[in-house]
């Protein structure tokens, strides 16, 4: 198989949850990619395996703390260096979050979507049953629509899953403009490209494994405590999107 990593920067955000981020990342150098690791205030323990495995699988690894004086979540800043780098290489970016297991042909079927006027691409996400997923679970409502469909033009918002920007997109958004108070980013980009007159592309029959919210557990409790899950998003104001 004829591999295109120099087409692509792949990031991946990290904190803690090492387990499920060592499979993540073995399954894209496994199929000869580099993968650029963001490590976002890991326990040092988990820190220390992460550079176990730059060593042993030759992927990079920069701790955000030797670069930022500020608390977890990093996403803002770990975007820009991302874009700026993505652009300088004339790479598009991908990013992969650290719950999720890629397939062999992921990035290539991927890549093979990118064309003038595509702003995003995305994989959709199912568990271990084969069925979709947080955050693409609503196409289970909606399947009947998209049968012999492989990939759809979608308005909906993206998440940064399993997610591809276009170069041609990186040059358009300007990430320095994120909103600071923000957490996560998905749902702005998202209608960025759109707003820019980009199309999003989801990719139903190109599916990624995701273990949802494995780095933050807190956040299911949306799903077992919908009600503690919000008292806390107000009242410590996280999970800003």
């Amino acid at each position: 198989m004829m591999l295109l990593d120099d087409s692509l920067h792949i990031i991946m955000p990290i904190k803690d949850s090492i387990d499920i981020a060592q499979k993540a990342i073995e399954a894209i150098v496994s199929n000869g990619y580099m993968v650029h690791v963001y490590d976002d205030y890991s326990l040092e323990e988990n820190a220390k395996r992460l550079d176990q495995l730059a060593t042993q699988w030759g992927i990079e690894v920069i701790h955000i703390k030797d670069h930022l004086d500020h608390p977890s979540p990093n996403y803002r800043w770990v975007l820009q260096q991302a874009r700026r780098k993505a652009i300088d290489k004339k790479q598009h970016l991908v990013i992969i979050e650290s719950d999720v297991i890629i397939q062999p042909d992921t990035l290539n079927r991927m890549l093979a979507k990118v064309e003038e006027g595509v702003g995003m691409v995305a994989a959709v996400t199912i568990d271990e049953n084969g069925e979709y997923n947080f955050p693409y679970h609503y196409l289970r409502r909606l399947r009947y629509r998209f049968i012999n469909r492989q990939t759809i033009a979608t308005k909906k918002r993206f998440s940064f899953c399993c997610t591809l920007l276009t170069n041609e997109l990186l040059h358009k958004a300007d990430f320095q403009q994120l909103d600071p108070t923000k957490n996560w980013y998905d749902v702005t980009i998202s209608h960025w490209s759109i707003a820019l007159g980009f199309r999003n592309l989801l990719m139903l029959a190109n599916p990624v494994l995701h273990f949802p919210h494995a780095s933050r557990p807190w956040k299911r409790l949306k799903y077992t405590n919908p009600l503690l899950y919000y008292w806390r998003k107000i009242t410590q104001k996280k999970d800003r999107i």
